[in-house]
């Protein structure tokens, strides 16, 4: 009797120098797909960024005003900026400007995005989400425009609002102190939009889990906020006060449009400091120096936000 059985066919094995090459060259394919999606972001940096920095190192070491050639000054703009009592004032006045309006952006857009996390229509949330963000697209300078006619002395709207209370109008831009307050009122209106969505998202990220266990311990109110909310809370506040106070130290349309720097030097920046020095007096040297100091404290200043941030941040 004949064996009409089909033999089992044994699978051939792979071809070791295939097998070695094919996870290869995947693997150079996926880099190079990465690469190609990282490139734009990466020359976008390095030229408007890395290349910037660098070229201000190299001009504040120099004499140069643009129409002659420059003329290497070595650390004499540093020197003389030492004695500059116009840049000592604007950095002081970028100091102090920094800490109250990122005070109050943070205070302001905390306080709000607390009362919208409540119990609240969507509808009605998504209006005031809109609403409180809209000032951010808008251009800093013509927002700066209408407030400097709102906040005018003489025929402002707000000096005719509380003037029906029978309050004498108030010198918001012609007085150190008032020029400084409105700088920072107009600045923080516009921007803490931006932080009150930080922080909304923040908060929806919260399991309601560990708010409903909060109230059983019997944490409502303040109580819950101080000791709940912000502790689980202070990722995104650590991204929001770094953000608010770099944008802070780079102020610069709120004070040129609405005081111009004035009365006096009591609202002049560091940046209005920068750009006068280097297009209206041509001193590109002086104005790359500023610049230099400027970077250097922001650098330092967010250096010791993230070191603080290793006791006062806590991560789920």
């Amino acid at each position: 009797m004949t064996d009409t059985r089909i033999p089992a066919v044994r699978p051939r094995a792979a071809d070791p120098a295939v097998a070695a090459v094919r996870p290869g060259a995947r693997e150079r394919g996926t880099r190079l797909l990465a690469a190609l999606f990282l490139a734009p972001t990466v020359v976008g940096i390095v030229v408007f960024t890395v290349v910037p920095i660098i070229g201000s190192v190299v001009l504040s070491l120099f004499h140069w005003n643009v129409i002659d050639a420059p003329v290497f000054a070595g650390t004499a703009n540093y020197r003389e900026l030492a004695g500059d009592a116009t840049v000592l004032v604007s950095f002081r006045n970028t100091l102090v400007f920094m800490v109250f309006a990122v005070a109050a952006q943070l205070l302001i857009a905390l306080a709000l995005a607390l009362t919208l996390n409540g119990r609240m229509p969507a509808w009605l949330r998504s209006v005031f989400r809109s609403a409180f963000f809209f000032p951010l697209v808008l251009s800093a300078a013509s927002i700066s425009v209408v407030m400097k006619y709102l906040f005018n002395q003489d025929f402002g709207v707000v000096n005719w609002l509380i003037g029906l209370f029978g309050t004498a109008p108030v010198p918001w831009l012609t007085s150190e102190h008032g020029a400084m307050a409105t700088v920072v009122i107009v600045y923080v209106w516009q921007q803490f939009g931006f932080s009150f969505l930080l922080f909304v998202g923040g908060l929806n990220n919260i399991p309601k889990e560990i708010h409903e266990a909060a109230a059983l311990d019997g944490a409502t109110g303040p109580r819950k906020h101080l000791a709940v909310t912000l502790p689980l809370l202070s990722p995104t506040l650590l991204v929001a006060s770094v953000v608010g106070i770099i944008n802070a130290l780079q102020v610069f349309e709120q004070p040129y449009v609405l005081t111009d720097g004035g009365p006096g030097d009591s609202t002049r920046t560091v940046v209005m400091v920068i750009y006068e020095r280097a297009f209206e007096q041509l001193r590109f040297g002086e104005a790359s120096a500023v610049g230099v100091l400027l970077f250097v404290l922001i650098m330092a200043v967010t250096a010791v936000q993230f070191r603080l941030s290793r006791r006062f941040v806590h991560y789920q």
